[in-house]
């Protein structure tokens, strides 16, 4: 595949949408981001727009989801690797590791259309024969003009040839026929959301243990198919399960900080475990049967409970807030 200089897409576009290739989604209504442009060097400021009710990450407390946050912040990964840095479409940008922090206060949804600023900085850049093998990236992100939080990461990019020899030949519609059939999911209001489809944990009947409840036919987990479970979905279930970990309605996850150190299969049981590190933190585990996939420290915030309905608001947020209980890896995790 050409490099994506060749392919019509300009180095600097700052209005419409960016066209979903360039964010890894095959459907255009998952791309959050409106337009990019590079300053020069290793700096960009991309610009994104939050919907008001999204299908998934929807708003709890009158706030916006920090998933949804972290969503934005991810679309930017493939979207400056191609733009910017000449990475070919097929290539497999690869996490090694993320944290994000946001303020709840700047999470509030308001009256006014919700435009996101995120200014980048990208560091550490490493190229082989011009082609970028690894790097790391800073944002601080701004909404209608409010800092809002702030993301690092480190990625590494591979070819399809050497992604082969990472993961071995995988069939996609054989790693389907061989992916574990969904659990029973946890009440929804127990873990922030309000419809079983969106649960991404089953229950063991074990504290601070669950297992992960893999939905290949979810639309937005799964927006094309994949060798593995992805990224955002562990992130997801980081979340969830920080939620049932701490039953209040008046929390959000406000946090993260992931190290990535080897894929989740989709055939064999994956395993999340937390427990409170200190407070407002909780020391998070995803494994399977070959050890450690992830470990996580997930902080969890508390934010005013809302007063009433604020015209435009969306009810599933109020429904949430009245009735929910509330080092570098040695092995690298693929971004979806």
């Amino acid at each position: 595949m050409s490099n994506v200089q060749g392919s019509g897409h300009d180095r600097s576009r700052v209005a419409g949408k960016v066209p979903q290739e360039l964010v890894h989604k095959r459907a255009s209504t998952e791309v959050l981001l409106t337009g990019w442009a590079t300053h020069g060097g290793d700096r960009h400021t991309v610009h994104a727009r939050w919907p008001r009710c999204h299908t998934f990450y929807r708003p709890r407390n009158q706030r916006f989801d920090s998933l949804l946050f972290v969503e934005t912040v991810r679309q930017t990964f493939p979207l400056l690797s191609h733009a910017a840095y000449g990475v070919p479409f097929g290539s497999h940008l690869v996490w090694d590791d993320f944290s994000f922090e946001v303020d709840p206060q700047a999470m509030l949804l308001s009256q006014a259309q919700a435009d996101v600023v995120l200014d980048i900085t990208c560091g550490d850049v490493r190229l082989r024969r011009g082609c970028l093998v690894s790097m790391t990236m800073h944002a601080d992100v701004s909404l209608n003009g409010r800092r809002v939080g702030r993301a690092s990461t480190r990625f590494t990019n591979h070819s399809p040839a050497v992604y082969r020899r990472l993961r071995g030949e995988h069939d996609l519609a054989e790693v389907r026929r061989r992916a574990l059939p969904p659990l029973p999911p946890l009440p929804p209001a127990s873990v922030g959301h309000w419809r079983s489809e969106n649960v991404v944990l089953a229950g063991t009947g074990r504290p601070g243990r669950w297992q992960l409840r893999v939905d290949l036919d979810h639309t937005v987990l799964f927006d094309h198919p994949v060798d593995h479970a992805p990224g955002m979905l562990l992130l997801e279930a980081l979340r969830q399960a920080a939620h049932v970990a701490l039953p209040a309605t008046d929390t959000m996850v406000t946090g993260m900080s992931v190290s990535f150190e080897g894929w989740v299969e989709l055939d064999t049981a994956a395993w999340i475990s937390v427990a409170p590190l200190r407070h407002g933190v909780l020391k998070a585990v995803i494994e399977q049967d070959h050890g450690p996939c992830l470990t996580a420290e997930v902080t969890v915030g508390t934010v005013p409970l809302p007063t009433g309905r604020p015209h435009g608001s969306d009810p599933s947020a109020l429904e949430l807030a009245s009735t929910g209980p509330a080092p570098r890896p040695d092995r690298a995790f693929p971004l979806g």
